[in-house]
């Protein structure tokens, strides 16, 4: 059986694309996927892991991705199942970004963190990281979290802000950030979970003292698996699915209801 968000009304899809028409001489979309697994600049197949594009359960549209990751003791490597869009935002952008995800029915809520997005740029050549993500969004037990990256790549500080909302399993929930991308005290973020805002922080460093293009992602990134080294709980395969994924300089354009 096919499990689908239900479909909206015809006056709301209307009210949506007038709004679409009056927004296009301000709105730019960086851009905008569908639950397809073309579009993307790579993507992240980590050992077991697996990235496919399915019909059967999907948030609005045709098409979902679904991500899963399988935990492996005798493995020492990390755990990404995630989509890549590369050169989404460098330091002095604001913007927003969304998506659509939802966890298997049966998923086992954890104190072990697995991360849903997050931005991350190659910083090799520093000499002091190798690929670093500033921003991230994961689940913690039943509790959404994210966090942002301060300082510089050799002198890091992290700012994380949790529990803003309890996640459900089985169920599609949607996530939009609105971020300034500023290292001097200046920026601000902001994150709405399933339309309701949950986070607004001013007069914040958001990202590092770097000017390099960050990528986003999504997917599934089992990072407690790997930062632990255990698994917690009985629940070696996890799946997730992610739909209508979008970046841009207005919030309709990273709302996954919009589209």
């Amino acid at each position: 059986m096919k499990i689908t968000k239900k479909t909206k009304n015809i006056s709301a899809a209307v009210g949506v694309s007038l709004l679409a028409f009056a927004l296009v001489a301000e709105a730019a979309v960086i851009f905008h996927n569908t639950g397809t697994l073309s579009g993307w600049n790579s993507i992240n197949r980590e050992h077991n892991g697996s990235v496919n594009e399915v019909t059967n359960v999907t948030y609005n549209g045709p098409t979902a991705i679904k991500v899963t990751q399988i935990y492996d003791p005798s493995y020492n490597g990390r755990y990404h199942s995630e989509v890549v869009k590369n050169n989404v935002y460098h330091r002095g952008d604001t913007g927003f970004y969304g998506f659509a995800f939802r966890l298997q029915a049966d998923w086992q809520f954890q104190p072990q963190s697995f991360n849903i997005a997050q931005f991350i740029a190659d910083f090799s050549n520093t000499g002091c990281d190798d690929y670093m993500p500033s921003s991230m969004v994961w689940i913690s037990g039943n509790q959404l979290f994210t966090r942002v990256k301060q300082g510089t790549v050799c002198a890091q500080k992290t700012v994380t802000f949790g529990n803003l909302a309890t996640v459900t399993a089985g169920e599609w929930h949607k996530i939009v950030i609105q971020a300034k991308w500023a290292s001097d005290g200046t920026g601000f973020y902001k994150l709405w979970y399933d339309g309701t805002k949950v986070l607004e922080q001013y007069n914040l460093s958001t990202t590092v003292a770097d000017d390099r293009y960050f990528q986003f992602r999504v997917g599934l990134y089992a990072n407690g698996w790997y930062d632990d080294g255990y698994m917690q709980g009985s629940q070696g395969t996890r799946s997730i699915w992610f739909d209508e994924i979008g970046a841009g300089t207005t919030f309709a354009e990273a709302d996954p209801d919009q589209w």
